[in-house]
């Protein structure tokens, strides 16, 4: 997140603060994210979306901060993934770094491409759940995983139909379902179709107009019980949390400020981890068990190194060039990251 030095700092927006003492039972990480790119998900100078996170305390982030800012081998005025991994000494410094972050960092991998698809499988296959995107609904991922398969193949006609379905659940300042945008889908969708594998055209023609048109006209009306369509950071974030909670510990975040980030949105993705349903509950309680979230605190990257280290961790990893078997980074991935296939 871009912020001019010197300015005078707005205050910070968003969060959940938790309702009591997470206590010894908890864990508190630091988290931040790369490659957002607002609702424009089809952007090719980004196609993936990476949120890391840690569990280093303060003085530890101090610690690995400060090295890689005074060795002169990694002097860097800013705690930056591109500076470093450009850097003379690049390999060293980046086996350094994650040397010292082994078992103690996450990083969660989002393609973008494959995130629409299966968001265009939430929406539209079945109930819209906050919980959609991560382990808890992975039944639905084959359905997403057929229809990217066949998309990916037929590369015009997977881009014209994941842009209909971008500028069709866009609706912010739209008071009504705009039916020049829900026939572009659908067309979209039958062009798709054609030439489509049996699994994939089973699919494509679950998408029926009733269905679409039924929870297209729900975000309109701005239902809060159906999660944004467009925005992988919630997503990211709930995997996060489900990472460091096995075991059954509750997760206190610490991540740099983020629009996306309300205390509505947060209430109901708690709402929604407790288990593994969501009925949109806006109070924060949880039907059936403590939450796995136990809140979220927002801070200004500058003033928390723990947020700097997610930060860079981060961007090396959306900027590294092949994250398979050989990556250096392999440790860190998520299995249960939203990666193609």
């Amino acid at each position: 997140m871009g912020r001019v030095a010197g300015a005078s700092r707005p205050p910070l927006q968003g969060g959940l603060p938790p309702s009591g003492d997470v206590g010894g039972a908890g864990v508190e990480i630091a988290c931040d994210e790369s490659g957002f790119s607002g609702s424009n998900l089809l952007d090719p100078a980004t196609p993936v979306f990476t949120h890391a996170s840690t569990d280093l305390s303060l003085a530890e982030a101090t610690e690995l901060v400060e090295a890689l800012r005074s060795d002169s081998r990694w002097s860097l005025d800013e705690l930056k993934s591109g500076q470093l991994l450009r850097g003379r000494h690049a390999d060293e410094a980046l086996g350094w770094l994650l040397s010292r972050l082994e078992g103690r960092a996450h990083v969660e991998v989002v393609d973008k491409e494959y995130f629409l698809a299966t968001r265009v499988v939430d929406l539209f296959l079945s109930e819209p759940s906050w919980a959609a995107g991560t382990r808890l609904t992975a039944h639905q991922r084959p359905a997403a995983i057929a229809l990217h398969r066949c998309g990916r193949s037929r590369a015009p006609e997977w881009l014209a139909f994941l842009a209909a379905f971008v500028d069709l659940v866009r609706t912010k300042r739209r008071h009504h379902v705009d039916r020049r945008v829900l026939e572009t889908f659908f067309q979209a969708r039958d062009g798709l179709a054609l030439g489509a594998d049996p699994e994939a055209r089973d699919v494509l023609a679950a998408l029926t107009r009733t269905r679409v048109r039924g929870v297209v006209t729900r975000l309109v009306h701005d239902d809060r019980t159906i999660p944004p369509p467009l925005e992988p950071l919630l997503t990211a974030l709930a995997e996060t949390v489900l990472t460091w909670s096995e075991g059954r510990q509750q997760v206190l975040v610490v991540h740099d400020e983020q629009s996306a980030l309300t205390a509505d949105r947060l209430r109901r993705l708690q709402h929604a981890l407790s288990d593994g349903t969501d009925d949109g509950g806006a109070d924060g309680e949880t039907g059936h068990g403590v939450s796995p979230l136990a809140g979220l605190v927002t801070v200004d990257s500058r003033d928390d190194v723990r947020v700097q280290v997610a930060d860079l961790l981060a961007g090396v990893a959306r900027r590294w060039p092949d994250l398979g078997d050989e990556s250096p980074l392999r440790s860190f991935l998520s299995p249960t990251s939203l990666r193609v296939p």
